[in-house]
């Protein structure tokens, strides 16, 4: 039925909470303008050699004006410097999913404007998650690689042995049946020279592209021999004497117009069914704008989570399930971009009947096979002696069951708060939904900063008494206020995103288009037939 919103978007509360939701957007462009601006200093430098910066190949490389969906754009963030004035987040490349010759592609490329594309830690696991989007949603995998490898000087033995995951799912997915494109820019040593290795098409550049296992000062040191650049591992070499290239190129603009025409080349199984697309969708009945609005800056106040979900499902038409069963958590049914969903969301704790009512949605929505989208804003599972008595445990044991076994795709956007285990039972990042991302304004922690601080000044001034010590109330202030700093900073939006505990952080004005990318990949992915093997394509 047709939601009526009593939402007041010109109340002094709205643009209170505006206000501070486009403060919050406004640092987050800052970030991210951070990072391209930290890049494009090297533009006299590529220039010089003749090459375009990355966000330049990535423009041309992309069809002009198709959806582009970036993703962890975040990562790294105060990971490599914990003065927020100084971090540089990005983890020093960029991806996202667009459309290249019309073909809808995982695109990943080495932000080389900054430390020449050396492999930062949270870089490694941005790519490792991207990949893991990409074979999900039967995406081809094309990467712009021009990378100084590992920064020795940041060596970490950890990072070296789980970089091997980024070379197996190389192979995963040409073995899967998606193809692996490499346009190799720049240089690719040691271990960076297998991702041309385990690309099924290679695209080089002449003068410009390196592979090679050892570079010529490693191979003097080792060996004893002395070789150029270009007969080590150059690109006319490659693509004449050695077979790992494909292509040659004349530059970077020439290279990235072959590769499109490579991906225009996939066959039409990779170009999207008209039957997984809907088209013709009602939009909703409310501006997207009121989501800057309806979220309280502190998360302390009451939201109705129907007034965003009527901002998002079209024509604003929601079907509530069981409305008057565990009314604190929200299962409605409802429509985004034509694609049948399940909403599930909280007005408040997930209590007992609001476990159950949640589990028994999710079952329903896999039988019917309609994809569940979480839009977290809750503060955890109700505790207390009733609660308990009742069964908490166990009933929220049964709905955490549910969302691990789901059989159909689950999506999680978190509005608000996303503490204790609501983060769990609403299909947070460790329970692996499809896609996550977060409104600038999100918070995520086990439990808000006072609550932990106020637990612990208990904890420890009973610790305290039971030695016959007096408590001192400035130390327990001073703990008390450290506590909640600590809390307080690790649950931010941007410092979760750092860590990629979300795949980016998204304006909730864009939640409605990014829902309907995703769902229709989700959609797209169902209907791809691929073609896998045994093994991956294997370089002749």
């Amino acid at each position: 039925m047709r939601f009526q919103s009593n939402w007041n978007s010109a109340s002094s509360q709205a643009q209170t909470r505006r206000e501070a939701m486009l403060a919050r957007i406004a640092q987050w462009h800052a970030l991210e303008e951070r990072a391209a601006a930290v890049s494009a200093r090297s533009l006299p430098v590529f220039e010089k050699r003749g090459q375009l910066l990355p966000r330049q190949r990535v423009a041309l490389l992309l069809d002009a004006g198709a959806p582009w969906l970036p993703l962890c754009a975040l990562a790294g963030y105060l990971q490599d410097s914990k003065d927020p004035a100084k971090s540089v987040p990005g983890g020093g490349m960029l991806a996202g999913i667009g459309f290249i010759s019309g073909v809808r592609c995982m695109v990943v490329a080495s932000d080389s404007g900054i430390d020449a594309g050396a492999i930062q830690a949270m870089g490694l696991d941005k790519i490792l998650r991207v990949q893991e989007i990409a074979l999900q949603n039967k995406l081809p995998f094309v990467h712009l690689v021009e990378s100084a490898g590992a920064n020795l000087m940041k060596y970490r033995v950890e990072g070296f042995v789980h970089g091997g995951a980024l070379f197996r799912n190389l192979a995963r997915l040409s073995a899967a049946g998606l193809p692996v494109i490499t346009v190799q820019h720049g240089s690719g040593t040691a271990g960076g020279a297998y991702m041309p290795g385990l690309s099924d098409v290679v695209i080089m550049v002449r003068g410009r592209s390196r592979a090679f296992l050892a570079g010529p000062p490693l191979l003097k040191a080792a060996t004893g021999e002395i070789a150029t650049e270009e007969e080590l591992g150059g690109a006319e070499m490659h693509t004449t004497l050695s077979g790992l290239g494909e292509h040659l190129a004349e530059d970077d603009g020439h290279a990235l117009g072959i590769a499109r025409e490579v991906v225009a080349r996939l066959g039409a199984s990779f170009r999207a069914p008209p039957s997984a697309v809907p088209a013709g969708a009602p939009p909703p009945l409310y501006p997207a704008d009121d989501l800057l609005a309806l979220m309280p800056e502190t998360l302390r106040e009451p939201v109705d989570m129907h007034e965003v979900m009527a901002r998002l499902a079209d024509g604003s038409e929601l079907l509530a399930f069981k409305p008057l069963y565990g009314a604190a958590t929200l299962c409605v049914q409802a429509s985004i971009a034509g694609h049948a969903v399940g909403f599930i969301s909280n007005n408040g704790p997930i209590d007992v009947a609001g476990a159950n009512k949640a589990t028994h949605f999710i079952q329903q929505m896999c039988q019917l096979g309609q994809p569940l989208i979480y839009l977290q804003n809750t503060t955890g599972y109700m505790v207390g002696k009733d609660s308990e008595q009742g069964g908490m445990i166990k009933h929220g044991s049964k709905m955490i069951q549910a969302v691990t076994n789901a059989t159909v795709p689950q999506i999680t956007i978190q509005c608000g708060a996303s503490f204790g285990a609501g983060n769990y039972g609403m299909c947070g990042r460790g329970y692996a939904p499809r896609f996550l991302f977060a409104w600038p304004n999100a918070r995520t922690a086990v439990m808000g900063g006072e609550q932990a601080a106020s637990t612990m000044r208990t904890v420890t001034e009973a610790g305290l008494l039971r030695k016959g010590i007096t408590p001192d109330p400035a130390e327990m202030q001073a703990q008390f206020e450290r506590i909640v700093e600590v809390f307080e900073s690790q649950a931010d939006a941007f410092y979760t995103s750092g860590l990629l505990l979300d795949d980016g952080i998204i304006d909730p004005r864009d939640t409605r288009a990014v829902l309907a990318q995703c769902l229709d990949m989700c959609a797209e992915a169902q209907a791809r037939q691929l073609r896998p093997m045994q093994f991956g394509v294997a370089r002749m």
